[in-house]
């Protein structure tokens, strides 16, 4: 083939399987120069001499790198320069793996938790052992009415946090041993982010040891909780059990995911021993 030979650039942009828009933006960015650009009509035309060229600008976009990466290269191409550049794309692909894989396994959790949810028997009291938690919390005295009223407690959460709070483990509420013991049940004492094993929090995280629970799942969310508080107060009492901490209430289904209140799942669980 002659490499005088011009090629317009929708021809270019079939051959290399790109749009015509892309080499376009190419040349906006100083990449790629047309060989040729007719001054009456306007035509873009490529030759030979500049498929090499747009070989690398494709294999370099191809490894994700960007198109200021790839302008740098082609303004000093250089053996050692090609070499940090692929090492460093390597390292940033390492690092999305390893963000992919932490995303893979929220996926999972929230799966299961969904699963869980739905699977769950309502308005049953059951002794359950609950394992070793990782928890962050905050003490702040609330009333929930809607959803809208713990916003200000997850903002005070995930102020220092890399990630959004909803991106991380499982927010729920809490009431004091002491107001439990007094059958207090109109306010909470503090707002808790329970996290998922792979999760990286920046702050104060406790470790709780495993625990055993009296717990109840009920179709509602925090505003109607009241009630089961009263039932499992009753089942505390009647199984001669005493309560050792505060308790932990989690929304499993509510409107993060569903605008259906009938399907909203909330549980309770109040650690106990026996007397």
């Amino acid at each position: 083939m002659d490499n005088n030979e011009l090629f317009r650039i929708g021809d270019v942009a079939k051959m290399f399987h790109l749009s015509v828009g892309s080499l376009r933006h190419y040349e906006k960015k100083g990449l790629l120069q047309p060989e040729y650009i007719d001054c009456e009509t306007g035509y873009r035309y490529y030759s030979t001499r500049q498929f090499e060229c747009l070989n690398t600008i494709r294999y370099l976009r191809m490894l994700d790198m960007s198109l200021k990466q790839i302008a740098n290269f082609l303004k000093n191409r250089d053996i050692d320069r090609i070499q940090e550049m692929l090492w460093q794309q390597k390292e940033a692909v390492v690092r999305k793996q390893n963000e992919l894989k932490v995303i893979e396994k929220k996926i999972e959790h929230r799966l299961k938790q969904i699963q869980d949810a739905l699977s769950s028997e309502l308005d049953s009291i059951r002794i359950t052992q609950v394992g070793p938690r990782r928890i962050s919390w905050i003490r702040n005295t609330l009333s929930i009415k809607s959803y809208l009223d713990l916003e200000t407690s997850i903002r005070q959460l995930e102020q220092y946090q890399k990630d959004a709070v909803v991106f991380l483990g499982k927010v729920g509420v809490g009431i004091a041993k002491e107001r439990l013991l007094e059958a207090q049940y109109d306010q909470y004492d503090m707002v808790f982010l329970l996290l998922d094993q792979e999760d990286t929090y920046e702050g104060t995280v406790e470790e709780l040891p495993e625990e055993t629970c009296v717990t109840l799942r009920f179709c509602g969310s925090h505003n109607e909780a009241a009630a089961q508080y009263k039932k499992l107060a009753n089942f505390i009492s009647d199984h001669k059990l005493r309560i050792t901490g505060f308790s932990k209430e989690i929304t499993m289904i509510d409107y993060g995911i569903t605008d259906d209140t009938g399907k909203f799942v909330t549980e309770i669980q109040i650690p106990i021993q026996p007397i």
